[in-house]
Parts: C-alpha cells; structure tokens; sequence
C-alpha cells in the first residue's frame, strides 16, 4: 500500500477552479476529532458521514441526516476518505422508493472535499444534475485523494473511472464512457478503484464480476475472479503481502486471493443469528493488526473480525436500521465503507 503522505495545500485549492461555500455541520470537531483509531463511516441512507471514537461516540459529522436531499447531506453517500484534517467524500445518490422526498431518486453526482466545520472546499460534479459533460458524474460511488493533488473517482453509471485536477480538468480514464462492457477499456458497473504502489490501478469491476489490475496505458496486467466464483465484486485492495482483498458481495464474503486467484481466507457476513440473509457487504480493508473492517451494508452494521474469524467490534445494530445522533454502536442505515484513520494504507493517509 502507498506510505507517502498527502497533503491538501492551500496553494492546491487555490489552484481550484471555484471555491464553493459551505454546507451545514451540526457541531464543531473537539479533541477527538481526526484521532488515530477512530473510525470515518459512510452512512449510506442517513446521509452523512460519521467519524466514531473506538468506544462508538460521534466525534465529527457532515450531513444533517436522514431526510435532508439538500447540498448540506452526502445524499446516498457511498465512500468517505480521511486525508490530514481533510474529508473527501461521495455523494452518490439513492434509487427510486428509498427517499419519500423524492420518489423517482434522488440524485446527489458529487465528489467533494471537506475542512473540519464542514465548510466546502472542492467539488467535482454538481448536486442534483447528472450527466457526463465536464464537471458532471452519474453515481460517483468512491474517490481518492493522490499524491499529485488529483482525485481519482469511480463513476459508476458512466461506466468509468477518472482521474481529475483540482482545476477539474479530466486527465486520465479507463472505461468507455456510456459504454457498458468487458472488453478492451470497457466496465461494467465499476465500484471501486486504488493506486498501487507500482503506480497501477486496481478496479472492482462490479458486474463483471471481476478486479482488475490496469496499467496507465490501460493495459490489463491482472484480473481476479476468485477462481471464477465471484457475483458482484464490489471492492478491491492489495494487501502488504501481495495478495488482494476481495468484497464478493453478491455472495455475502469477503475474500483474500493469492497472485494466482486462489482462496487463502474469506469471511461470510451472513451467518451470524439473526443476520439478513443477504447483506450484500461493500468494503473490506486490511489493518496493519491482521484485523478486517467490513462494511456489512444491509445488515446495517460495521463490523471487525480477525484472522481466525472471530467477530471483536460491531458498530451498529445487526440487521436493524436507524439514526442516533450521538453514537455509531446504536444504529446506522446500510453503511457502505469505514476506514480507520491512522492505517497507512492506500486509502487512508496518515500525512497531515
């Protein structure tokens, strides 16, 4: 996983083509707030990003909750990342009967970047507008902060992945854009994407069922399919020891593959008394520890297990969805990722 540490410069956002002013935040960070260990979790139908202290409290959030559609909520946020004291975040959307305030969905099409108060410092994509022009997306469901000050999104429904600038010029792309595919430079409902170390992509290519290692020049070098078993590969990570993490989420598990595709430890979420029999869980990541945090989305819990299988953490209630403003061990709705600030993985940087 990446070690370099990133930093968003003022000079950076300066940089930026518009500075956009800021959106609600119920209360100020504390002490707590940006510790390492604590967790940042992206609370799907709540509409918020939440960062909860190891004994569950909330700490920091954005997004007024469940209900809001404005700009001041992640609308159907899918991906929270943590970089210094600043948050990116996915404003994907929700589909149709899941927000009484808006039937037919509710697009949200932003990827953003937060400062501490909530204040809006970058924006990718507008609210409520969708499309796949300049400055436009149709479900970003993840972003990554680069080392070169770039933000790489995944934009699910246009079929592609973009790397993109703070002036939000689009400078690379895999995927055709619209085009919906398996073959050269073609998705399929991808869900994911993370810059390794060798300076390549790794794509969960999510109906293709299938995560892919590309180079820069688009070149497919690796492909994962856990021998040909995966349904609906909905992320995708390397791990320090060279095998890739998988979220298998059609089939409930999550899965670490060999180089050679081969199976050498999986985790099913369904299992559990009481468990929905198809959580469909979202995000897995590794911890420097050997310990999994797993975004186990309809059982509306996150969960941490360890190598052996054991369940040691659960944030949220098994197979119960909910609201709380105060803490993340009571209820959340179909969390879709967590990360624990402090990792220093390719997804949460430790750089300030």
């Amino acid at each position: 996983m990446r070690s370099i540490k990133y930093a968003l410069t003022a000079a950076a956002v300066g940089a930026a083509a518009s500075m956009i002013a800021g959106a609600a935040l119920a209360h100020e960070p504390g002490e707590q707030f940006n510790r390492h260990g604590n967790i940042l979790i992206a609370d799907q139908f709540n509409n918020r990003v939440i960062e909860v202290n190891p004994a569950g409290e909330i700490v920091w959030h954005f997004g007024v909750g469940p209900g809001d559609i404005s700009p001041r909520s992640a609308v159907g946020t899918n991906d929270a990342l943590r970089f210094g004291s600043k948050t990116l975040i996915s404003g994907t959307g929700v589909p149709p009967g899941l927000e009484p305030k808006c039937p037919t969905g509710c697009a949200d099409n932003r990827v953003f970047i937060v400062g501490p108060n909530g204040d809006i410092l970058w924006q990718y994509g507008r609210f409520g507008v969708t499309g796949s022009g300049p400055d436009q997306l149709n479900t970003p469901v993840q972003a990554t902060w680069t080392g070169n000050h770039t933000v790489l999104i995944t934009d699910q429904a246009n079929m592609r992945i973009i790397e993109v600038d703070l002036k939000k010029h689009i400078l690379w792309q895999y995927g055709t854009t619209g085009v919906s595919g398996s073959g050269p430079d073609q998705l399929n409902n991808p869900n994911s994407v993370e810059l390794l170390d060798n300076g390549h992509y790794l794509i969960a290519d999510q109906n293709n069922n299938r995560a892919i290692e590309v180079r820069r020049d688009k070149t497919i070098v690796a492909t994962f399919t856990i021998g040909g078993t995966a349904n609906g590969m909905a992320f995708a990570s390397r791990l320090r020891n060279g095998n890739t993490l998988l979220t298998d989420s059609n089939n409930n598990r999550v899965v670490e593959v060999n180089p050679s595709d081969q199976a050498v430890w999986s985790y099913a979420t369904n299992t559990q008394p009481g468990s929905n029999p198809n959580p469909l869980p979202t995000r897995a990541i590794r911890l420097k520890n050997g310990e999994t945090i797993i975004s186990d989305q309809f059982n509306h819990r996150v969960i941490v297990v360890n190598a052996s299988g054991t369940l040691l953490t659960q944030y949220g209630t098994l197979n119960m969805a909910g609201f709380n403003r105060d803490s993340g061990l009571r209820r959340l709705n179909a969390p879709y990722d967590a990360k624990v600030l402090g990792e220093d993985t390719g997804l949460t940087w430790t750089g300030p």
